[in-house]
């Protein structure tokens, strides 16, 4: 990788938004703060989805109501591109716009970033990839989450695939925080009980993840932990019943906190296997994470052995009189039970992936920026036994 360990060694920080919103009714506020924030007309990055079932068009009433004019771009996909970012770059200038805000889950909220920063910089995209830094900071931008996973709605963080190489690229500058994230459970009721598991599943990735890198710190792991324990209690019962309030609520909880952990302490190799698929076959992020997460923790555990035990508890489970290994074991089986209870598919297989396609998995997932945080070294001969357990 290009960095060297050094660079975790340095004087440790801890980034969040300015204003975070939560709460059922918390959206009927985001008219006024665009106002307080100074933009008269925004730019509305959501997905097509959002606009067809009513929600987008609410949001610009909202909006609209504080006397902020609203330009609707509603061309976020999924595994969102370069190309993608390019079109609401050209809707914003094209309409003068002064301000952003995102609708939706990860993919709406990365394009929005990405439009941030063209519009904000100098060059090109591709110029602030990861570590490179942002020298301007962002017009006024506010976030609002419609899904309980990805936690783009809070972090400095954005993946965007380069579509020319078909390779998923991480952005991240503190500049990119919005300066309201809105998580507003009411938002969530119309998430599918599938898509509820796979983002559910992808925060779980983002808080056990950040618990095991070597960038954790009591913050990071006081977030990670509570948010390890609030999925394990509550996304079973949000699979169950998209309508229960109390699930919602904790939800949306959970994937902030999962956000404030790996948002500050990185990610690992679930996340750099993950990436690919998701960039080469369009398969989407939360099902790849999910399959991936307990094939790439019982390789990482002889790495943080004693921490997979604390995890285990979180999870609920009762670890007394057991040695450290099967404490340990414990927060694995747990993982598979979970994935299992909330339908996510067995293996790789189930989702399209193919033996032919893991060799060049393996070479992108190992040039991923989240391999150099994993707990325990990776090579690609290992990331290829990898992609093959999962399958």
């Amino acid at each position: 990788m290009a960095l060297s360990r050094e660079f975790v060694k340095q004087v440790y920080t801890f980034f969040t938004p300015p204003v975070a919103l939560m709460g059922a009714g918390a959206v009927e506020q985001v008219g006024e703060e665009a106002k307080k924030l100074g933009a008269t007309k925004v730019l509305l990055v959501t997905d097509p989805g959002m606009s067809k079932i009513g929600v987008a068009a609410r949001i610009i009433e909202l909006i609209e109501k504080a006397g902020v004019e609203v330009v609707l771009f509603d061309g976020a996909q999924p595994n969102p591109t370069y190309g993608n970012v390019s079109e609401g770059v050209k809707a914003y200038k094209d309409n003068n716009c002064d301000g952003l805000i995102s609708l939706g889950g990860g993919s709406s909220h990365d394009t929005c970033k990405g439009v941030g920063i063209v519009i904000s910089q100098d060059g090109d995209l591709s110029d602030y990839i990861f570590p490179a830094v942002l020298t301007k900071p962002f017009p006024p931008y506010i976030s609002i989450n419609t899904t309980a996973g990805t936690a783009s709605e809070m972090t400095r963080y954005a993946v965007i695939t380069d579509e020319s190489i078909h390779v998923k690229k991480v952005f991240g500058d503190a500049n990119m925080l919005p300066n309201v994230a809105i998580n507003d459970p009411l938002m969530h009721r119309g998430m599918p009980a599938g898509l509820t598991a796979a983002t559910g599943m992808d925060a779980l990735t983002h808080a056990i993840e950040g618990l095991l890198t070597e960038l954790t710190t009591p913050v990071t792991d006081a977030c990670g932990f509570e948010a390890v324990r609030l999925i394990a209690k509550w996304l079973r019962k949000a699979v169950a019943n998209g309508q229960d309030m109390a699930a919602r609520e904790a939800m949306a909880y959970a994937e902030y906190l999962a956000g404030l952990c790996f948002g500050n302490a990185g990610l690992g190799c679930v996340h750099s296997m993950a990436h690919q698929p998701g960039s080469m076959l369009n398969l989407p992020h939360g099902v790849c994470n999910a399959i991936a997460l307990p094939v790439v923790c019982e390789y990482n555990l002889m790495a943080r052995l004693e921490r997979f035990g604390e995890i285990a508890i979180a999870m609920g489970e009762d670890i007394s009189g057991l040695s450290p290994k099967a404490a340990a074991l414990k927060a694995i089986e747990a993982i598979r039970t979970l994935s299992a209870d909330i339908g996510i598919p067995s293996g790789y297989a189930a989702i399209g992936i193919k033996e032919s396609d893991i060799q060049k998995l393996a070479e992108n997932a190992y040039n991923d920026f989240c391999t150099f945080f994993n707990p325990r070294d990776i090579t690609v001969d290992i990331l290829i036994d990898l992609y093959k357990k999962a399958m």
